[in-house]
């Protein structure tokens, strides 16, 4: 047994402290700001096992000049932070390179083929109960040529052994009549499934670390290797010593890796949703609006309609005509969607320049363990990334195809 310190009480943090409280280690989760509702709690709630597409890819690169002078698009971009950016968005360009897209694929390829089954052993251990439900889900297109624009990453899914298949309108009408608003054309994709509530798997998962280990509400500002240990910090200048550490703090987690003296590209998409409790109708089958970059669900919480893309510094106040912007577009489909109330919610998706989460162990001290940057994938990517977290901090070997997703590539 060890003592094993988590940096970071997101889905990522939470999902690796119940699993290796299950493997008998002494736990200690530390949280920032445990009263926030982050990224991982405030979510669509989608297994999103599809999507093993990196977000770059020449497609998404030729669409950005029109999506940035959409008012209504699904990326915006805050000017005053675009010096800071800058390295980020040059990374990504880059890592639309076919070769690169093909490499960034294969490797999230490779977790999700035992992402389910990592979920349902994580329900387990954490007695999160019947916390999913497979549903599937629709993509509608307005047109032929957003169809066709997406063909190729598609194919490229299929061949991984994605399902997915053309629907016809009417048949998407059938499933979901409160989608009234025109379409062309969609495709149907089995493997997605929905959490009850993103919120309360978060809280879930929260609990069995308060009830069978340790729930520190405090914020982590250095940490140091030491001889017999690694050496925590936090705000209030209290130090611990752990056997080992995870560093699983979202965006956070990039200034801790630079005082390690290592490099990280770490930036925050951030989403924005509105939640309505009410549900003006039945969503039995989510619904993706593919041009547009969101999603409708329908969650233990209520109709929420979420997503896009906000290039911003994590502290920049949020900018809610997004997520009116959304609701707006999404009434053109849902007519029954009220014009005006909902709850607004903002989130910070910690994002690497190439899709592939750093998940792996500290180059110079196998004690340090790092698990962040999953951007849109976290719950998703949530279990196996622990699975693999405690397979690291157990000194098993770790498997060769994890290599992707170290934070050598960014040294």
């Amino acid at each position: 047994m060890a003592t094993i310190g988590i940096i970071g009480g997101g889905i990522i943090g939470s999902a690796t402290a119940a699993w290796l409280i299950a493997e008998g280690h002494k736990v200690t989760l530390f949280e920032r700001a445990p009263e926030e509702k982050p990224a991982s709690a405030g979510n669509a709630g989608f297994l999103a096992l599809p999507e093993i597409s990196p977000v770059s890819r020449p497609s998404v690169i030729a669409s950005v000049p029109g999506w940035l002078i959409d008012p209504l698009g699904p990326l915006a971009l805050r000017m005053r932070d675009l010096p800071a950016l800058t390295p980020w968005l040059a990374r990504f360009v880059a890592a639309a390179r076919p070769h690169q897209v093909a490499h960034a694929t294969a490797a999230l390829a490779f977790l999700m083929k035992t992402a389910l089954a990592d979920h349902q052993e994580l329900a387990r251990r954490g007695h999160l109960g019947e916390a999913m439900h497979r549903t599937g889900a629709f993509h509608i297109f307005d047109s032929e040529r957003g169809l066709r624009a997406v063909e190729d990453e598609w194919a490229e899914r299929t061949r991984h052994g994605v399902d997915v298949r053309p629907a016809t309108v009417d048949e998407v009408r059938s499933v979901v009549p409160a989608l009234r608003g025109p379409f062309t054309h969609a495709l149907f994709a089995s493997d997605y499934w929905l959490v009850t509530s993103p919120a309360e798997v978060l809280a879930g998962l929260r609990r069995r670390t308060e009830s069978l280990a340790e729930f520190v509400a405090a914020e982590i500002v250095s940490l140091r290797s030491v001889a017999d240990g690694v050496v925590l910090f936090d705000s209030a200048g209290v130090e611990r010593r752990f056997d080992r550490i995870v560093v699983a703090a979202g965006i956070w987690s990039r200034d801790l890796v630079r005082q390690l003296g290592l490099s990280v590209s770490l930036e925050t998409e951030r989403g924005y949703n509105t939640t309505f409790a009410a549900r003006p109708f039945d969503l039995p089958v989510p619904v993706f609006f593919a041009e547009h970059g969101f999603v409708a669900c329908e969650l233990a919480d209520g109709l929420r309609v979420g997503g896009g893309v906000e290039l911003a510094r994590p502290d920049a106040p949020p900018n809610f005509a997004r997520a009116a912007a959304m609701v707006a577009k999404a009434r053109r489909y849902f007519p029954d969607i009220p014009s005006s109330g909902g709850r607004q919610w903002m989130g910070r998706r910690p994002s690497t320049p190439d899709s592939l989460p750093v998940i792996g162990r500290h180059p110079q001290d196998n004690r340090i363990v790092f698990a962040f940057g999953h951007g849109h994938l976290g719950l998703t990517l949530s279990a196996v990334t622990a699975r693999h977290v405690a397979g690291l901090l157990g000194d098993r070997l770790p498997d060769p195809l994890l290599k992707p997703f170290g934070i050598e590539r960014f040294q």
